[in-house]
């Protein structure tokens, strides 16, 4: 199976694993029938378990990107004066062939496949690469002597060299229970395993995709499985971990937390797991909450643990958390329990002690951990399902065709009860068996029927005992909890009730009658009620009783407080059979038939008011206004907040234009004074990134120029929100732009996230009178992302900040613009996790060594980050924490074990290592944050992206497929196949092979595709066609001198790059025959983000923009004066910003005016330069051009960043 979004995995007791999808309805048997299995433990991507022969077994997912892992060694040479270089080494040397560092032998036929479960992908090859540049033919690298810094050319004092050779295999046991070794050692007995536990994911990223995973043998041991990643999902070795006791179950968390039973009823929990010790320290003993029932079984979460004791009560255990994994003390909760389960988002599942039902428990949120009430999940089988199908769509036909149908339908109901009747079956209420199918309906779905199915729905839902986790609830008559939500039993309720018998289903007793009708179902639609079917009568012929779970794992199901489940209600046969037939009725259709209706009112429109076309207007205008309070970021000095009183003023005039004024009242020296805009001069309005306040920005382009808007700030989310989306929706109006976005549009994101969107101009790129881009409009469109990417056919992909692909729908609006102002359907809700940051900053002193006291003229101590941040976060409805705080190691420079970085002084440019000269150190806090919004997107999984890319191509262009490569967040670089205007998601992944992880890709209008590997090494890929989409193989190109690319863009004939250093390179001699070209030529710096057009136009995010005003960064900017004879163009034009990521052009292929090609670049470098360096000194050749401003000059505090 591929993986898919979210599975709660079960095992029956027989043995059959299940999996549950939180988008599905049904039980799915595991595709490997043949193993039969005690328990199971897994994540997102893959499951590990113990079967009945105690052996531990892997199931890893398939997926479009194979698992590959790189063996290599090196072979190396002594030069000798007889004969050159050979393989005669001196005895003080390194073998002929080692490891990197030449302490071990490794011979070519000495590497062999671990397990059965690997397969080799190639023969051994040589390495052309040292340090991102390409060596000479051959692969040798040079130095003096062993061991020494190599180099790729050889000199005349080079004694010594060598090569590696690489070679890789592959996974191959995916889908499929893949069996792990026990020991190294063949000759040795395998260990029986008891329990598995895997987690851990989130102690560290390196290597990538790291899992601890966790075992307990019949024998009491503990062990921890080595490696598991993602490059070697199986592990290596398994090493033993000593414990105070004989242990019996473990569970290990996502995070730091480990927790064991011991058979005298014990638990012990694991300290010191981190990210250089992952299989902790030391243990330390937890006693069961009473001393006469012992702990039988634990599960663990991030900040959660739930214990089953031995006379199945459940318990959960406060005051848990990363600086305390013990806890405090224990709380008896409502239930009794075989086992419980902590999935992510610390969810809990559970395994009840009579039915041997799944329950889930609800409620349970970050600031209430324990949750609220059981509830059990009555999700049918596949299996089952499948049975019922062919009485199912008779039944469903008879609902749709004729009466003929019906009667015959009502003869096969009435004859299916009577061959139930020996059964206990539920009875059918004695007005409505023997009604026609249709006055059934209508008598359901009446007044009495509707509000009692609402009443006994509505009963169903409330638990009986949502109380305090401390109040234990005392057994009910009949012997079961009252805290497990279950449907009563239709037998134990008064012969005449209120309710209809059928809306409560009897999980308990569902072993005693199988024979369940098919309007017993609660919660269905009146379909599903029609027929009075009895479903149990194909029960009865194949499927067995409802199944009876031995254990449930959540690690790799995905729920929280948005998820729309459809776990706790049955659906009948009918249902899916009526949908099933409702699809016959297709899209094109639909469209036919509403395209006609608006043509007929739109013609009836036009003759209706042709006879009163010469009529005055009885109204020729009129004003409308909205008023509010807010507060204004005043623009002389000192800068501060100050309240002020907002007026928005619209009118309509006689042509039915509408226009607005926004009017800004303040006081200046106890006078009233205010601002006024016109909103037909507005281009953008966006949220700014303030920690105190709810604010936005407004500009026009004398702001734009100027880099200071008007900033107004507003108390709550959802007044700043209301107030965006009224002017947003006003200055579309202004401007008559309505709708979705053409497919030539502009796309940008903020970095925020916020995703803006701008319709160009004929004017933009080349004509005799440049529209200058700070008059672009800018309007916002739903969603959350941190790169996108389009093409002039309408495909748009984004990526959001946790690598997750989205594919635009075609719709408008969503987030905060609602009503007219979006569309109404092709809107979705869309989730995204981002990390706030904070600093912690340290000097050093000769007393103390490194502490928190600095000089007065130091950078802000973050000392106590948890408290300080707290305080900075806004309360957002739209923004949820999802993790604690923890030491991010991820940062430019490096860090050392303990996540420091240090420098001379600050502020400076931090290493990861401790020299003599560092006085100050810091290191970087994250903490996750999940957004909530909505947008024109839908999810594209299962693979995370880091980059994309989607070919440029003009109006003129009628490809069917449309090419689309992207990086995934691993590094491999992937070809998706099948996209086309009709489907742009796509159909799969074609996994492209390369030696090293890439970090970005693009590709040109003539399939030119470049990539930037991770180190900054540059490559091209040879014969790429719509004929072979994933070319034959790679070129690497030399970097720019002593510079590391990050960042790639190709238009039609041109190719750009950003290196890590900010500058914009420009690939000079790219020609049909020779399209890596010759050489590099340097533009600009300070550039952040690149995007070459399918016209070869340049848009750029630059740093350092400066305005009149104030200095900003991350501003779009425009390369003017680009032509065919000067593709590099002749100078900047400064658009929107600061505050902006990234910016895409790839969809504007709207060709200039014949005219504007004759035009010379002249006229562009008449506009002001004098904020440009240019290194000729000004002499008339711009093509190398500095942004704005130098190195060393600082930022205003006044610079507005979104």
């Amino acid at each position: 199976m591929a993986i898919p979004n979210s599975l709660l995995w079960a095992v029956d007791i027989f043995g059959r694993v299940y999996t549950l999808s939180t988008a599905g309805q049904y039980w799915e048997l595991c595709k490997d029938r043949q193993l039969e299995f005690k328990r199971v433990s897994a994540v997102k991507h893959c499951c590990w378990g113990i079967a009945c022969d105690h052996q531990v077994y892997a199931y890893i997912f398939s997926s479009d990107v194979p698992i590959r892992y790189q063996e290599e060694t090196y072979e190396n040479q002594r030069w000798n004066p007889v004969g050159g270089f050979c393989e005669k080494l001196m005895p003080s040397d390194r073998w002929q062939w080692s490891d990197v560092s030449g302490l071990k032998h490794q011979q070519l036929d000495s590497f062999t496949l671990p397990s059965p479960h690997w397969e080799w992908e190639s023969d051994w090859y040589v390495d052309e690469n040292i340090g991102g540049e390409p060596t000479e033919k051959g692969g040798w690298t040079y130095a003096i002597d062993f061991p020494a810094t190599y180099a790729k050319d050889k000199k005349w004092n080079s004694c010594v060299r060598r090569r590696r050779w690489i070679r890789y295999r592959r996974y191959k046991s995916r889908d499929t229970w893949a069996k792990i070794s026990s020991h190294d050692d063949p000759k040795q007995l395998p260990d029986p395993f008891n329990d598995i536990s895997i987690g851990g994911w989130e102690i560290t990223d390196e290597p990538m995709g790291r899992l601890s995973v966790w075992a307990v043998s019949l024998q009491g041991r503990v062990w921890y499985r080595e490696d598991v990643c993602h490059h070697n999902p199986e592990g290596s070795s398994w090493s033993l971990i000593a414990t105070p006791g004989e242990a019996v179950q473990i569970s290990c968390g996502p995070y730091d937390l480990l927790w064991a039973t011991l058979w005298e009823g014990q638990a012990i929990v694991r300290e010191g797991i981190d990210r250089n010790n992952p299989q902790g320290i030391s243990w330390t003993i937890v006693e069961p909450p009473s001393s006469e029932n012992g702990i039988l079984h634990v599960s663990v979460g991030v900040n959660v643990v739930w214990a089953v004791t031995k006379d199945r009560k459940v318990w959960f255990r406060r005051g848990v958390n990363s600086h305390n994994p013990c806890g405090t003390s224990w709380i008896e909760m409502v239930g009794e329990m075989m086992m419980v389960n902590v999935g992510l988002n610390d969810q809990v599942w559970g395994i009840g002690c009579e039915d041997r039902a799944v329950y889930f428990r609800q409620g349970v949120t970050p600031s209430e951990l324990s949750g609220k009430t059981w509830k059990a999940i009555v999700s049918g089988r596949e299996s089952d399902r499948s049975q019922t199908g062919s009485s199912t769509s008779l039944l469903s036909a008879g609902c749709f065709f004729s009466d003929d149908v019906r009667e015959q339908m009502s003869l096969i109901v009435q004859s299916d009860a009577d061959i139930s009747s020996d059964t206990e079956s539920p009875q059918i209420h004695p007005n409505l068996a023997d009604t026609p199918l249709s006055d059934a309906a209508a008598t359901i779905n009446g007044n009495n029927g509707g509000s009692q199915s609402a009443e006994a729905s509505a009963n169903a839902a409330v638990d009986p005992l949502d109380s305090a986790p401390e109040e234990a609830s005392p057994a009910s008559d009949n012997g079961e909890k009252a805290g497990l939500e279950k449907p009563e039993s239709s037998a134990d309720q008064d012969p005449h009730p209120a309710e209809l018998q059928w809306t409560n289903i009897d999980l308990k007793e569902a072993h005693k009658k199988p024979l369940l009708s098919a309007s017993t179902f609660p919660e269905t639609s009146s379909l599903s009620s029609l027929g009075m079917f009895s479903v149990g009568v194909e029960e009865h012929y194949g499927a067995d009783e409802h199944p009876l779970w031995a254990w449930v794992c959540g690690g790799g199901c995905l729920v929280d407080s948005h998820s729309s489940l459809k776990w706790f209600t049955l659906q009948s046969g009918l249902l899916s059979s009526v949908q099933s037939l409702s699809l016959s009725i297709s899209p094109a259709q639909t469209t036919a038939w509403r395209k006609q209706i608006f043509q007929q009112l739109s013609e009836r429109t036009k003759r209706e008011l042709e006879n009163f076309r010469h009529y005055e207007q009885a109204i020729e205008q009129s004003v409308w206004v909205k008023t509010g309070t807010l507060q204004w970021w005043r623009s002389w000095k000192p800068h501060k907040w100050t309240d002020v009183r907002v007026a928005l003023e619209q009118f309509t005039g006689n042509d039915g234009m509408r226009d607005s004024i926004l009017f800004i009242y303040y006081m200046f020296h106890e006078e009233k004074k205010y601002l006024h805009v016109f909103l037909n001069e507005v281009t953008i309005l966006v949220e700014v990134l303030n920690d105190a306040k709810h604010s936005f920005a407004l500009y026009t382009p004398e702001r734009t120029k100027q880099r200071w808007p008007i900033r107004l700030a507003a108390t709550t989310e959802q007044e700043m929100h209301d107030w965006l989306a009224l002017l947003s929706m006003s200055c579309c109006e202004s401007r008559r732009i309505q709708g979705p976005p053409s497919h030539q549009a502009i796309w940008s994101i903020t970095c925020k996230g916020d995703v803006f969107v701008s319709e160009p101009s004929p004017e933009l790129e080349a004509a005799p009178h440049l529209m200058p881009c700070d008059q672009m409009f800018w309007r916002q469109i739903g969603g959350h992302l941190r790169l996108i990417e389009c093409n002039s056919h309408g495909i748009v992909w984004g990526i959001g900040y946790d690598h997750t692909a989205w594919v635009y729908t075609g719709g408008y609006g969503g987030g905060f613009i609602q009503g007219l102002a979006s569309s109404a359907d092709n809107i979705y809700m869309q989730s995204d996790v981002k990390c706030v940051y904070i600093y912690e900053n340290q000097r050093w002193n000769p007393v103390t060594g490194y502490s928190n006291r600095t000089f007065h003229t130091s950078n802000y101590n973050a000392k106590g980050a948890e408290e300080e941040v707290k305080g900075d976060l806004p309360a957002m409805p739209s923004l949820s924490v999802v993790s604690d705080w923890y030491i991010d190691f991820n940062i430019s420079g490096g860090t050392d074990r303990e996540g420091w970085q240090y420098a001379a002084d600050f502020p400076t440019s931090y290493h990861g290592h401790k020299t003599m000269k560092d006085f100050v150190r810091r290191r970087r806090w994250a903490r996750k944050c999940k957004i909530i919004t909505s947008g024109p997107w839908l999810e594209v999984p299962p693979i995370s992206l880091w980059d994309i890319a989607i070919i440029p191509s003009s109006a003129a262009d009628t490809e069917e497929s449309i090419a689309l490569w992207a990086v995934s967040d691993k590094g491999d670089v992937l070809c998706r196949l099948g996209v086309t205007q009709q489907n742009p998601a796509g159909t799969s992944w074609l996994h492209v092979g390369t030696d090293q992880p890439f970090i970005s890709v693009s590709i040109g209008a003539f399939h030119q595709v470049w990539a930037v590997a991770r180190d900054g090494s540059t490559f091209y890929r040879g014969s790429v066609s719509p004929q072979k989409p994933a070319g034959d193989c790679w070129y690497h190109i030399p970097s720019p001198p002593k510079q590391k690319l990050k960042q790639v863009s190709v238009g039609r004939t041109s190719m750009l790059a950003v290196d890590k250093n900010g500058n914009l390179w420009y690939r000079q001699g790219i020609t049909p025959s020779y399209p890596q070209g010759s050489s590099w030529d340097h533009v600009s710096n300070n550039i952040r983000k690149v995007s070459v057009g399918p016209l070869d136009q340049v848009w750029v995010i630059a740093d350092k923009v400066q305005g009149s005003h104030s200095l900003s960064c991350g501003t779009v900017c425009h390369r003017t004066g680009v032509q065919p004879l000067e593709p590099k163009g002749a100078s900047w034009d400064y658009g929107i910003g600061g505050g902006w990521e990234h910016i895409t052009v790839r969809g504007n292929a709207t060709e200039a005016p014949k005219t504007a090609l004759h035009e010379t670049s002249e006229e562009h470098s008449a506009k002001p330069t004098d904020l440009e360096d240019g290194e000729n000194g000004g002499k008339g050749n711009h093509s190398k051009t500095t942004l704005m401003v130098n190195e060393g000059q600082e930022l205003e505090r006044n610079s507005v960043n979104c």
